[in-house]
């Protein structure tokens, strides 16, 4: 009774001196391709809002993933200690050292010229791994069974292998590792997010994509859901740029490779047919917008918006003829 009384206190005492921490027990992943230009990280765990206790990036600079009993400060601290110049195995080594609790910790870090470190704490909660490739890290604990790393690192490769983007390959590597079992307590959250390797000053261009599933019961469909819709939204924002430099055949191209990636989002449908008007195709321009124009009146407003701007090169009496719905 009282051995059981001590080590109840220890953990209490444990878990009161870091009560700052997140218990962000989960499997991630993070990676580099030069040749892309690009940094990845992507994670799940069963554990509310998991990207944002976890993952830590910034262009130019590098990624951190900081998990089991996560420290907060290690994903800006180790930021920090990458700008000013500390190789991404110097960064794992300064914060582990400066940390009292690091054996419960799991850390990894990539920076912007391909180094990669990672570190596992002796109590960090089995089933724990952790595995360093080229340009890659996967690290796991409190996993139902032994194989989550392996299985990742291995979606991980074969996804390099293939030659896919950055995005397709992080997600090959969560659905390997739930696949191989997961998280022993199920599933609740996940996320993605993607940075340059060089640093700009343009969010959109330095961060092109950062992903959260807060809450769920399929958080990687959830997250395979909303990557699929984030590849739509590049191409119709290509579309948009074609539109402002009068590429009006690209831009159909690209509004429509938009639309039949989501065929669901109306707005797709709209720019399509907006960019087949300014070339002239009046009648399939018309046979697009009118269900539209019928569900939602807003639709006919924007579009006689659009003439003072000169993204839609229509005179007043062909909009007028476009959205007459007689």
């Amino acid at each position: 009774m009282k051995k059981t009384f001590t080590s109840l206190l220890f953990i209490s005492l444990v878990f009161s001196s870091w009560a700052q921490d997140k218990m962000a027990n989960t499997f991630s992943i993070l990676a580099i391709d030069p040749e892309l230009g690009e940094m990845g990280g992507a994670v799940q765990s069963h554990y509310f809002s998991v990207p944002g206790a976890v993952l830590y990036a910034k262009a130019g600079v590098g990624i951190v993933a900081t998990q089991a009993l996560v420290n907060p400060v290690f994903g800006p601290n180790g930021l920090k200690l990458l700008e000013k110049g500390k190789s991404a195995q110097k960064a794992v080594e300064i914060l582990v050292d400066g940390d009292e609790g690091q054996m419960y910790r799991q850390l990894a870090i990539v920076d912007a010229f391909g180094g990669v470190a990672q570190y596992t704490g002796i109590n960090a909660i089995p089933t724990k791994c952790m595995i360093k490739g080229k340009n890659y890290t996967v690290q796991a604990n409190m996993m139902l069974q032994e194989g989550v790393c392996k299985s990742m690192a291995e979606a991980y490769e074969k996804a390099v292998a293939e030659k896919k983007p950055m995005k397709k390959r992080l997600m090959d590597a969560l659905f390997a590792a739930q696949n191989a079992g997961g998280d022993v307590r199920g599933m609740q959250s996940a996320g993605m997010v993607i940075v340059k390797t060089d640093a700009n000053e343009n969010p959109m261009i330095a961060k092109p994509l950062d992903l959260r599933v807060e809450d769920s019961k399929e958080p990687l469909k959830e997250l395979q859901r909303l990557l699929d819709i984030h590849t739509a939204y590049d191409f119709m924002n290509q579309g948009d740029v074609a539109m402002e430099k009068g590429e009006t055949d690209l831009a159909v191209k690209l509004y429509t490779t938009a639309q039949q990636l989501y065929p669901d989002n109306k707005e797709f449908v709209y720019w399509s047919a907006i960019s087949l008007a300014n070339i002239g195709k009046l009648e399939e321009a018309k046979k697009l917008l009118t269900p539209i124009f019928k569900e939602g009146k807003n639709w006919i407003t924007l579009t006689y918006n659009l003439l003072p701007t000169g993204l839609l090169n229509l005179t007043k009496e062909q909009v007028d003829t476009l959205t007459n719905l007689d």
